[in-house]
């Protein structure tokens, strides 16, 4: 950041009065400027024993498969958020969602949560951001093809959970799930 949105005005980093961090403020009007991370909503649509997943059209990791999922926008919650992304990625309508994992990534500063969802019907089709939407059996899930982590992370738990249909929210660390697929 070079120069103030409130004034026009250079800005320079520095520690606020009161602060801990540095900030970038503006060397005229004296607004601080805080860079906080974006938090990323999506959903884990599912239909009977199927999950939907899209095959993204834009990068990054455009042609992989992902579950949908965007920013969140001001004014709406994370929950509205998921259905949203939902709706514009892959056409579909969701119910009953339900918070299921959270993945904090300071090092792009980004959070992503992912709920659980129940696809209200079978209508769906690839949205402008999404090469192709389809429904997987566990066994059919393009592993080696998932665009990130965050995503392969949460099928794993959806589908080791489903074996007693217990979900609990889960909340894991970064460094063990970046190792993990590293290696894969």
């Amino acid at each position: 950041m070079k120069f103030c949105s409130q004034c026009g005005s250079p800005v320079s980093q520095r520690i606020p009065e009161g602060d801990n961090r540095l900030r970038y403020v503006c060397d005229h009007c004296h607004a601080i400027h805080y860079q906080n991370p974006r938090i990323v909503a999506g959903c884990l649509p599912i239909w009977n024993q199927q999950v939907l997943l899209c095959r993204r059209a834009i990068e990054p990791r455009r042609g992989y498969w992902t579950l949908p999922a965007g920013f969140m926008e001001n004014g709406e919650t994370m929950e509205q958020a998921a259905m949203r992304e939902t709706l514009e990625e892959a056409c579909a309508r969701v119910r009953n969602l339900s918070l299921y994992t959270l993945f904090d990534l300071p090092h792009i500063s980004q959070v992503y949560t992912f709920f659980r969802a129940e696809l209200e019907d079978l209508d769906f089709a690839a949205g402008d951001e999404s090469l192709e939407v389809r429904l997987f059996h566990e066994p059919e899930i393009p592993w080696s093809e998932l665009a990130f982590p965050t995503v392969g992370r949460t099928l794993e738990c959806f589908f080791a959970d489903r074996a007693g249909q217990v979900y609990p929210v889960r909340n894991e660390p970064l460094a063990p799930l970046l190792a993990h697929y590293k290696k894969t």
